[in-house]
């Protein structure tokens, strides 16, 4: 039997060689220069653990502060072993200063050898439109998309039941601090970026899977239900919330864990 932390696997196991279509598993690295060096620049260490991981994110743009010859390089190694590699949060930063330094990012990012590019839409607050031209942008340069959804939103930003259908013209709300659940509103967002070409959609872990002991599993099941478990990605925080995944949905599950 081998074994990577929380997941385990006997040679009989019905779990396809990578690249594999379910049951993805994308670690999240250190978000500090040296950390990342020691815990996953290792030969060692990748040989030991790149059959069992199939991505690898780079977290909260910590390769705004790494160098890119750094960059390169774990991306080379990453990729020796089968390994995808994901941004971070920093394409939220570069959007403050207008499309035109997403694009350079984008194509920044490809040079690098990134293979997926993470928007985190909660942070972002764009127009819907521009979201989804924004993933085709990123599609058109032969990377992957991969929005990442919370499950609150500004109430401002939640249109009325009678409103909900798209096109329908919404009169603007003043912006407020006030947060609210809504899971039908992420979802319908997150089908309308499948629709526009993203790859798969990653659900935060804040109010949904953050605690073992306080997962919302309502939550998940309806999204699951209405995007399917092989376009669905869920943050893991620790070993508890991963291992109760795979007890409720097998080793098909998508998980982003922390390294």
């Amino acid at each position: 039997m081998a074994f990577y932390r929380w997941k385990s696997f006997v040679d009989d196991e019905d779990r396809p060689e990578k690249p594999r279509k379910f049951g993805v598993t994308e670690i999240r690295g250190p978000n500090h220069t040296s950390l990342f060096s020691q815990n996953l620049l290792q030969q060692d260490m990748l040989e030991s653990m790149g059959q069992f991981v199939d991505g690898l994110k780079f977290t909260g743009g910590s390769e705004s502060l790494m160098p890119k010859s750094f960059i390169k390089e774990a991306t080379r190694l990453a990729h020796e072993h089968d390994i995808y590699v994901s941004t971070g949060d920093w394409a939220e930063y570069l959007l403050q200063k207008g499309s035109s330094s997403f694009k350079e990012y984008i194509q920044e990012c490809k040079q690098l050898g990134f293979d997926t590019v993470e928007l985190n839409t909660g942070s972002l607050e764009l127009p819907e439109e521009t979201l989804l031209r924004y993933i085709r942008l990123i599609k058109s340069h032969g990377l992957k998309a991969k929005p990442q959804f919370a499950v609150k939103f500004n109430k401002a930003d939640i249109p009325p039941t009678h409103a909900r259908a798209y096109g329908a013209y919404v009169v603007p709300t003043p912006r407020t601090s006030e947060r609210v659940e809504d899971v039908d509103f992420l979802i319908r967002k997150a089908e309308r970026c499948l629709e526009a070409g993203a790859d798969m959609i990653l659900i935060d872990a804040e109010d949904v899977c953050k605690y073992a002991d306080s997962v919302r599993a309502d939550i998940i099941a309806k999204v699951i239900g209405r995007l399917g478990i092989e376009k669905t990605m869920f943050e893991a925080s620790n070993a508890k919330t991963s291992e109760w995944f795979i007890k409720q949905y097998g080793p098909n599950v998508f998980l982003s864990p922390q390294l």
